[in-house]
Parts: structure tokens; sequence; C-alpha cells
């Protein structure tokens, strides 16, 4: 009983990249500029005025968005994502490169010589 009093209702929105359902703190609300600009902001506050769209913060999702043309379709022809690709590269980090290309740390068994 104590848990439903506790537990509080997320909404949910639709990532359009990928189109999968995700709760409002999982994904980022994007905005068109405005004044028939056709840059696309990331509002990381969730306040800007006017329509917003929603995508799962990572390149994948940003990928298959431009590829469907989901922003000129959800943001009133908004499609320049330059803002959006640069919030993405700053929020999620590099993949360590260093660790995949090098030699693995134990060697595989049977090949200790």
């Amino acid at each position: 009983m104590t848990e439903l009093l506790h537990s509080r209702h997320q909404p949910v929105r639709t990532c359009i990249g990928c189109r999968k359902q995700g709760k409002r703190s999982e994904l980022i609300r994007l905005v068109a500029e405005g004044g028939g600009s056709p840059v696309v902001l990331v509002d990381e506050r969730r306040r800007m005025a006017g329509r917003g769209a929603w995508l799962h913060p990572s390149t994948t999702c940003l990928a298959l968005a431009s590829k469907r043309r989901a922003f000129a379709r959800a943001l009133a022809g908004a499609s320049e994502v330059t803002a959006v690709e640069s919030y993405l590269t700053a929020v999620i980090p590099p993949a360590d490169t260093s660790v995949k290309a090098g030699k693995p740390s134990k060697p595989e068994s049977g090949s200790e010589n």
C-alpha cells in the first residue's frame, strides 16, 4: 500500500527516432527555434514554448530520426540538427577505443604460452 502512495506516475513519450515509448525523464525534448527557422534546439529544462518532439539521447535514434525525416514532420519543417548533435556528443561519453583495440588483460584459456 505504501508503494502505491509513494510511486509517482511518469508521463510516457514516444521517441521520434526509434518510435519506442519511454518515460519523459529518459528522453530529451526538442523544439524548433522559431520564426520559421529550420534549426532544432534541445530544450534541456523542458520549458520552451512551442510544439516539442522527444528523442532518446543516443546517436542511433538521432540517425533514425534524420533518415525518416521525423524532425521536419514533428517540428513544422525544422531539420537542421547540428545543435542536437553537439548536445549528444557532450552528454554521451565517447567509447573508449583504447580498450577495444588493445590486448585483453587476461589471456584466453588455453593460450597462456
